[in-house]
């Protein structure tokens, strides 16, 4: 698997600076539908949207941590997996969740504060998850993992389209909203077109070297959903509530994990093939999830409650 790390996809300056813009108008176009108003039922009855939040932000990094001890992978490996494990949850969520019947206030309360928490919430937990895997004896030529770093990089990747997105939103209501849908659309497409041009130009490189992760990427994602309903039956919330959450934590937001992995560390590819492949196998998994959650009735009480 060592091998893994000698591989450099097909990514240059340019390509991360087009990455970066495009991450930004994917947060603009998500800021631009989002006021405080949509976040009053949901805070009136925080529960879930609390546990929601434990769930990606406390649970999954622990449980993350805890598997990389339990199969070792590569070091680079790892820290793409705790990397992945750091970032909010995607933007598909929303749609799957409401394709499974869940609760889809919820889901988007939680996407919208979880971007906006991970602005700090990221860069502290990675650099806190990582600084403790590498202090075990485990080490890489020029890792320095670099809270404020990472911090300033979000800021301006994903606070700042939200900022911007949330006060156009406030203050231009009118003219927003007749532009609201074409520019989230367009965001989405930009975005959708950039990550189908840069697998196709790394597709031999994937072909190749797939095999090494499948598995990895598998198991993790599968504990993502866990970890999610693993709370939610825990604290005994609502079947909708428990959609929502095990796919928001199950649906993470690869996109900016791989905009890290070349902002600092140089595309090293255990961590590149990791962050890439989540972001394709998340979406094949989370439709399949939202299928057969789908059948899950509210009013069934054995398998959701």
């Amino acid at each position: 698997m060592e091998i893994l790390d000698e591989i450099r996809l097909n990514f240059n300056r340019d390509s991360l600076l087009l990455l970066n813009i495009c991450m930004g108008l994917v947060m603009f176009g998500v800021a631009i539908e989002l006021s405080l108003s949509d976040f009053k039922n949901v805070w009136q009855k925080p529960k879930s949207l609390i546990i929601g939040l434990m769930a990606q932000f406390l649970a999954l990094p622990l449980l993350t941590y805890l598997l990389i001890l339990f199969i070792d992978p590569i070091p680079s490996v790892a820290l793409g997996m705790l990397l992945v494990a750091s970032c909010s949850g995607g933007n598909l969520s929303n749609l799957l969740s409401v394709m499974a019947g869940g609760n889809g206030a919820l889901s988007v309360s939680l996407t919208s504060i979880a971007t906006l928490a991970a602005v700090i919430a990221t860069p502290a937990n990675f650099t806190f998850w990582g600084n403790l895997y590498l202090s075990g004896g485990t080490s890489l030529p020029q890792i320095n993992i670099s809270f404020m770093d990472m911090l300033e990089t979000i800021l301006l990747i994903v606070g700042i389209p939200l900022l911007l997105g949330m006060l156009l939103n406030h203050y231009f209501t009118k003219i927003i909203a007749t532009i609201r849908k074409p520019i989230r659309i367009l965001s989405m497409l930009i975005f959708i077109a950039f990550i189908v041009g840069a697998f196709a130009a790394n597709f031999a490189i994937f072909l190749e070297y797939i095999h090494f992760i499948v598995l990895i990427v598998l198991l993790h994602n599968g504990l993502a959903y866990g970890a999610g309903f693993g709370l939610g039956q825990l604290f005994g919330l609502s079947i909708p509530d428990k959609k929502a959450i095990t796919i928001e934590t199950g649906i993470q937001n690869s996109g900016i994990a791989l905009v890290l992995v070349f902002n600092f560390f140089d595309g090293l590819g255990g961590m590149a093939i990791i962050a890439g492949w989540w972001g394709i196998w998340d979406m094949i998994s989370g439709l399949l999830l939202a299928w057969g959650l789908s059948r899950v009735k509210h009013t069934s009480k054995k398998v959701m409650a």
